[in-house]
């Protein structure tokens, strides 16, 4: 079994190097195809490599095991997240493809300054960093708990081979490449889920409608929780759903940097939309993939996976679950996780790189005497992905110690941090004429984490009350407050207006 795993897996990453190979040979080459891919993606092919993005492998595993504790209490979040789509479809996108950005946070240099700037590109990088890298690593720990453990290979083995996989088929081609190759992760990775579905109901010789009816007595579809105090009450899920959404994507590097491939703003527009609509149907498929496996359980006795506590481990139902069945299933389970782990990963190193070159070294910018030379942009670029893989690396190998929970509540807790001062920074240059002073933005952005964290902490025991995905949007709003107290008046400038500290010169799209 492991051998045939090893081969489907060989095979995998020979299909994503043909498509390298591919996209590589035609339109923009060098730096024009690694950042921006030419302004020349089709929308449909964005729109459907973007659920494989945003999926990844958290989804893929932790989703179906939530059901387990959380039935599918999770899919309030998904109806929030098509709002926050449609906040970034009419708000964010038409700013990006007015200021003409390659990297989204010179946004905050030209509205605030250069401190701003960096502030709000070290929020990213550190956010971005370590989620993806949370994503990466249970793509990781699940193929080596069932497949490199019984070889005796150390689980920083797999680690390097993944990372080494990502850091050769991006290196060239960049974005342009991760919008083609994430057509392909997408696909495998639906089709691992669905034929999982497939293979439990067959071998409990029963129809979907009759798994949804057994699965509904158990309680496992029970969507919405009632309890205001209780960290999933439904209103609490949708507006974490929508505010993680606008900042996990509309204000993320590694998302946008894939909408704006797209050759307009409509279209752009169009795959946004189309995306938050497929998140729906996909999500679903999930949490029926996550009563299935329950199901199953339940009917044929298989025992849940326990962790060292003597408590059932929800990362570990699905892969169980799927290596128990049949060499098929277990295969399809492979190919999935490492379609999703791929699909994570190569684009969160594109935009690392493209944040750091761009925000920190000057890449695009007309006026900095600093920046790197065109010829010497090349070689700085591929210096700056080659370090991001290592550090990507390092985070992978640093987390196994640490790994307890399901790990699509830590990187949601991650991201409340991380994200949230990221959410007011954006928030106030849009919603606001007034300017911040530049110099106290990086303040306050480490200010207000960590003022939350202690609410996170304490406010079950000052104020009986629990804070859960929401704490983003609290983040956001002290972030917002804080910037406000510090600011001053500005009249007369537009919202996007700013000192141009920062002009993105690379070229406009011809019609937007």
């Amino acid at each position: 079994m492991e051998l045939t795993i090893l081969v489907c897996f060989a095979l995998y990453t020979v299909l994503l190097f043909v498509v390298m190979w591919a996209t590589g040979r035609r339109g923009a080459r060098g730096n024009e195809a690694f950042f921006r891919g030419g302004r020349r993606s089709p929308w449909p092919v964005v729109a459907y490599g973007m659920i494989g993005a945003s999926l990844s492998g958290v989804t893929f595993m932790s989703v179906p095991g939530g059901v387990y504790g959380g039935a599918w209490t999770y899919m309030p979040m998904v109806f929030g997240y098509v709002l926050g789509y449609a906040v970034i479809a009419l708000v964010l996108l038409p700013l990006y493809y007015r200021l003409n950005l390659t990297s989204i946070y010179s946004y905050l240099g030209q509205r605030f300054g250069v401190r701003s700037e960096k502030t709000g590109a070290t929020f990213f990088i550190l956010s971005r960093l370590l989620g993806s890298a949370l994503r990466m690593y249970l793509v990781v720990f699940v193929l080596y708990e069932f497949v490199f453990r019984a070889w005796g290979i150390p689980f920083w083995v797999p680690a390097v081979v993944f990372i080494a996989i990502i850091l050769l088929y991006t290196f060239r081609g960049g974005i342009k490449t991760v919008v083609w190759t994430d057509t392909l992760q997408t696909t495998f990775l639906l089709l691992a889920a669905a034929a999982t579905v497939v293979a439990i109901l067959q071998s409990m010789d029963m129809g979907l409608g009759q798994l949804l009816r057994l699965s509904a007595e158990k309680g496992y579809t029970r969507m919405f929780e009632t309890d205001p105090t209780a960290p999933k009450f439904y209103w609490k899920q949708i507006l974490s759903g929508m505010f993680i959404t606008i900042t996990m994507t509309g204000l993320d590097q590694d998302m946008m940097q894939k909408n704006l491939t797209c050759r307009t703003l409509r279209d752009a527009q169009k795959n946004v939309m189309t995306s938050s609509l497929l998140f729906i149907v996909v999500n679903i498929l999930f949490l029926c993939l996550g009563a299935a496996l329950l199901t199953y359980a339940d009917v044929t006795g298989f025992a849940l996976p326990l962790g060292a506590d003597g408590k059932v481990v929800p990362d570990k139902i699905f892969p169980s679950v799927a290596f128990s069945l049949s060499g098929f299933t277990a295969v399809c389970f492979v190919l999935g996780m490492v379609a999703a782990g791929y699909s994570s990963a190569d684009g969160t190193l594109t935009a690392l790189t493209t944040t750091f070159c761009y925000n920190f070294l000057g890449f695009g910018r007309e006026d900095s005497a600093a920046q790197p030379k065109p010829v010497s942009q090349l070689k700085v670029r591929r210096l700056v992905h080659v370090a991001f893989a290592l550090l990507y690396l390092l985070v992978i190998v640093a987390f196994r110690p640490f790994h307890r929970q399901s790990l699509i509540d830590t990187v949601f807790d991650v991201a409340g941090f991380t994200y949230g001062p990221l959410l007011g920074l954006y928030a106030f240059g849009l919603f606001s004429r007034r300017r911040a002073r530049d110099s106290w933005v990086p303040v306050v952005a480490v200010l207000s984490p960590v003022v939350c964290y202690v609410l996170k902490l304490y406010s079950p025991l000052w104020f009986g009350y629990r804070f859960g995905f929401e704490i983003l949007l609290l983040n956001g709003l002290i972030t917002f407050l804080l910037l406000w107290l510090s600011s001053f008046r500005n009249p007369g400038r537009n919202n996007d207006s700013a000192p141009a500290t920062l002009k993105d010169s690379s070229l406009r799209p011809t019609q937007q």
